[in-house]
C-alpha cells in the first residue's frame, strides 16, 4: 500500500530478500574473492609454523644457515602470495560492493519515477537525495568492507583458535575465557548504536533538505535580508545532527577499546600461565611463540567485531529506510492489460467527486461536463478546484470508475501512458532544467530539430527575447531557470507544451506573469491550434477567454455555471464578479455599482445580445 511507513528495523531476511538477487547473480565473483580471502588467511597461519620449527632448531641446535634461509624464502613467498590474494579479494568483494550499490541506485531512481505526485507530497526532495547518498554508502559499505571483515574475522578466529588448541587446549580455553563478555557488550551496544544512527540518517536528510531549498530560493532570500536567519536555522538542524553523530562516535569509542582490553587480558592470561607451562616443560619455546603469534591473530577479528557490528547495523539502519520508500505503491496503479486510445473527439466527466489521499473533505463534487475540440476556459475563486481537475486530466491522481471518460472509454480501462500521451501539460509553476533554453523546449521531443523548436517560441511569443541572449537557444537558464524572468519561463513551458502537437493542451494559469501584447499574440496561436484540438485553460483573466467556446465556472468544487462569455455575464454571479473586478479595478463603490447595473435584467439582455 502507498504510504507506509514502518519505523522499526527490518530484519536479516527481509533485508536479505531485498539484496539477495544482486548477491545470487555476483555469487563466481564474490565465491572467488572469499577463496582468495581465504588463502590469505591460510597462508598467515602457516607463518608462525615456520617461526616455531626455526625458534625450536635453534634452541635444539638442529638448523643451519641454509634452512634458516630457506624458512626466510618461504615467508617471503607467504608474503608475496598474499600481496597478490589481498588485491584480488579487494578488487573482488568492493568491486561487488560496488556494483551492488550501482543496482540499488537505479532500482531506486526507477521506483522513484514510477511513484505518483500523491508520494512526492510526503516525502522531501532532501529525504530523497539522502537516500541516494549516505544511506546507499552505509549499504555499500556493509556488503563491503563489512563482508569481507565478517568473513575474514570468522575464518581467521576458527582457524586461530584450531592452531591454539593445536599446541595446547587448555591454554586455548584461558585465552577464550572473556570472549563471552566481549559478545554480550557488543550486543548491548549495537542495538543503542542501531536506533542513534537511525536518528543520524534522519538529521541527514533534514540537513540536506534545508541545503537545498536556501539554494533553489537564494534570490528570494536576499530579497527578504533572510540570510542570517537561514544561517541560523541551518546552524540549528546541523548541532543536531553533530548531537546525534558524537552519540554514535561515543558507542564507537567504546566498542574499539572494549575489543582491545579484552584482547590484552586474553594476552595477560597466556603470558602469566603460558610462560609457566615453558618452564615447567609443558610447551616449547617455539610453541609458546607461535601461541602468541596466533592470539595475536585472533586479537584482529575481536577488534574487528565491533567495527564490523558497527558497520551492519548502520547499513540495517539505511537499507530499511531504502526499503521503506521501494515498499512504497503509486495510488495511480498502471493498468497491465489497458487498451490504447487514438485521438479523442469527447472528454467526459460525470459525476466526478475527488478527494486528495489522506483528506476527507473533497475538493471536487459530482462535476458534470463534456469537452470537445475548440477552447475551453475554466475560472473560479482561489481554492475552487481549477488545478486539481487539471491534475486530474493529466492522469496524476486516480479517479474512481464510471467518473472520467475518454472516447466513451473509462479511462481506469485504458493504458497509462497511452492516455498520458494525449496531452501536453503547462502547470502553474514552470519546471524547467538547468541546460540550456533549446533543450527545455524540447524535453518532450529531443529529436526534434531547431525550426520546430523555434516555431514552437514564437508561438509562445518568446523567440524575440531568446534571440537577445548572446548564445541564443544555447543559453544555459541555471537551476529552476533563475536566469530568466517569470513570464519568459511560463512561454518557455508552454512553446514545450506547444511543440508535442498533442490533442489535448492543459494550461493551468500558466499566463499570469505574461504581459498583455504577448498574452494577445500567444492567444493567436492558441485559437489556431484549438480548430482541431482540444485546448483546456485555467485562468483568473477573462480576456484570453472572450473567444473560448465554452467557460466552466468552478465554486468551491462544484461547477456552477456553463457557457460562453456573454452569457456568463448574465446568469454566473461570480463569473460576473471577476469580470467587474477585472473592468472596473479595487474601488468598492463603482464595484458595487457595477454589479447592480449587471444585476439588472434590462443589462443583461444588452450583454446577451
Amino acid at each position: 500500500m502507498a504510504g507506509k511507513h514502518s519505523h522499526k528495523p527490518r530484519s536479516l531476511p527481509a533485508a536479505w530478500r531485498f539484496i539477495g538477487p544482486i548477491f545470487k547473480r555476483c555469487r563466481w565473483r564474490i565465491t572467488a574473492g572469499i577463496l582468495a580471502l581465504l588463502t590469505v588467511d591460510l597462508c598467515q597461519l602457516v607463518v608462525p609454523r615456520i617461526i616455531k620449527w626455526a625458534v625450536d632448531g635453534l634452541r635444539n641446535h638442529t638448523v643451519d644457515g641454509s634452512q634458516l634461509r630457506n624458512y626466510a624464502a618461504l615467508i617471503m613467498l607467504l608474503a608475496l602470495t598474499v600481496a597478490v590474494l589481498r588485491f584480488m579479494w579487494r578488487y573482488l568483494i568492493l568491486g561487488f560492493s560496488r556494483l551492488l550499490e550501482q543496482d540499488i541506485r537505479d532500482a531506486l531512481f526507477h521506483h522513484l519515477l514510477s511513484l505518483d505526485s500523491a508520494f512526492f507530497q510526503r516525502r522531501s526532495p532532501g529525504q530523497l537525495i539522502a537516500l541516494a547518498t549516505n544511506d546507499l554508502t552505509s549499504v555499500q559499505m556493509a556488503c563491503g568492507m563489512g563482508l569481507i571483515a565478517a568473513i575474514d574475522a570468522l575464518l581467521m578466529s576458527f582457524a586461530a583458535i584450531s592452531c591454539m588448541a593445536y599446541i595446547d587446549l587448555r591454554l586455548t580455553l584461558l585465552a577464550i575465557l572473556p570472549f563471552p563478555v566481549l559478545a554480550v557488550t557488543t550486543r548491548i551496544l549495537a542495538s543503542r548504536l542501531h536506533r542513534h544512527f537511525k536518528r543520524v540518517q534522519e538529521q541527514f536528510s533534514l540537513l540536506t533538505e534545508e541545503a537545498r531549498g536556501a539554494i533553489n530560493n537564494i534570490r528570494l532570500l536576499k530579497i527578504y535580508t533572510r540570510e542570517a536567519a537561514q544561517c541560523a536555522q541551518f546552524d540549528i538542524t546541523g548541532r543536531s545532527y553533530i548531537k546525534h553523530s558524537l552519540k554514535v562516535a561515543k558507542i564507537q569509542g567504546v566498542l574499539f577499546p572494549a575489543s582491545g582490553f579484552i584482547a590484552n587480558i586474553s594476552l595477560l592470561i597466556i603470558v602469566f600461565f603460558g610462560g609457566r607451562m615453558v618452564i615447567s616443560g609443558t610447551i616449547s619455546i617455539g610453541g609458546f611463540v607461535a601461541f602468541i603469534s596466533y592470539l595475536f591473530m585472533l586479537t584482529w577479528p575481536m577488534m574487528a567485531l565491533g567495527w564490523v557490528s558497527n558497520l551492519f547495523q548502520r547499513g540495517l539502519t539505511s537499507l530499511a529506510r531504502i526499503q521503506e520508500v521501494m515498499d512504497e505503491r503509486p495510488l495511480l496503479q498502471p493498468v497491465t492489460a489497458g487498451r490504447k486510445i487514438g485521438r479523442p473527439d469527447i472528454i467526459s466527466l460525470r459525476h466526478l467527486t475527488f478527494a486528495y489521499p489522506g483528506q476527507e473533505r473533497p475538493r471536487l463534487k459530482d462535476i458534470n461536463l463534456d469537452i470537445r475540440p475548440g477552447l475551453l476556459g475554466i475560472v473560479g475563486r482561489t481554492g475552487s478546484g481549477k488545478s486539481t481537475l487539471c491534475a486530474l486530466l493529466a492522469r496524476l491522481y486516480p479517479v474512481e470508475q464510471g467518473q472520467l471518460f475518454i472516447n466513451k472509454l473509462d479511462v481506469n480501462d485504458i493504458d497509462l501512458n497511452s492516455c498520458r500521451r494525449l496531452l501536453s501539460f503547462v502547470p502553474q509553476s514552470a519546471a524547467l532544467f538547468s541546460t540550456t533554453i533549446a533543450r527545455n523546449i524540447a524535453f518532450g521531443a529531443p529529436e526534434t530539430g531547431r525550426k520546430e523548436i523555434e516555431a514552437a517560441a514564437r508561438a509562445a511569443a518568446i523567440h524575440h527575447e531568446i534571440m537577445a541572449f548572446p548564445k541564443g537557444y544555447e543559453t544555459e537558464i541555471g537551476e529552476r531557470g533563475v536566469l530568466l524572468s517569470g513570464g519568459q519561463q511560463q512561454r518557455i513551458a508552454l512553446a514545450r507544451a506547444l511543440l508535442l502537437r498533442a490533442p489535448i493542451l492543459l494550461i493551468d494559469d500558466a499566463l499570469a506573469a505574461v504581459d498583455a501584447e504577448a498574452e494577445a499574440m500567444i492567444m493567436a496561436h492558441i485559437m489556431a491550434y484549438a480548430e482541431e484540438n482540444m485546448v483546456i485553460m485555467v485562468t483568473n483573466r477573462l480576456s484570453p477567454l472572450r473567444q473560448a467556446r465554452q467557460i466552466a465556472v468552478l465554486d468551491k468544487g462544484r461547477l456552477t455555471a456553463l457557457g460562453r462569455h456573454r452569457e456568463l455575464i448574465a446568469v454566473s454571479e461570480i463569473y460576473r464578479g471577476i469580470y467587474a473586478h477585472q473592468e472596473f479595478g479595487n474601488n468598492k463603490a463603482e464595484l458595487k455599482n457595477s454589479a447592480d447595473h449587471l444585476s439588472n435584467p434590462a443589462c443583461r439582455r444588452s450583454y446577451a445580445a
